[in-house]
């Protein structure tokens, strides 16, 4: 019996570099570009919600935000650079392709106040929390 060692992220992973390169020359590359899930990461304090998503490689024309019915959808495409120039990947593990995030927004962001921003690969979108009304009243007991 061979002890081989598990790896969780993915079962295909080749185990010897032989069965990397077998892996890599008889699979194509690009055939799994169509969309991927970029990594998102949710905060809050106490005046709002943010929303930070992994997406290196990009402009800010790439990005479509929208917000329909109490949902949030950020969406976008990362294409691959076509200029070859010589270039023979041996390895490719950056994800190319459109996704598309969804979230159901809370009752209390002002929709009309969020805003976003792209810096150093990181998608931050801001949704203000609005300001809670307090209504104070005093009850004379008679």
């Amino acid at each position: 019996m061979k002890l081989v060692k598990y790896n969780q992220l993915e079962p295909n992973y080749p185990t010897t570099f032989s069965n990397m390169l077998d892996k890599f020359f008889n699979d194509s590359i690009g055939q799994n570009v169509k969309q991927f899930t970029p990594a998102v990461d949710i905060a809050e304090d106490e005046k709002h919600y943010e929303i930070q998503v992994s997406v290196p490689g990009m402009k800010k024309s790439d990005f479509n935000l929208e917000v329909n019915d109490g949902r949030l959808t950020i969406s976008g495409e990362r294409k691959m650079e076509e200029k070859k120039e010589g270039k023979n990947y041996h390895s490719l593990e950056t994800h190319y392709g459109s996704f598309s995030r969804s979230f159901y927004l809370p009752d209390n962001v002002k929709e009309d106040g969020i805003v976003a921003a792209y810096e150093d690969g990181l998608l931050k979108v801001s949704l203000p929390k609005e300001e809670k009304k307090v209504n104070k009243s005093k009850i004379e007991v008679k």
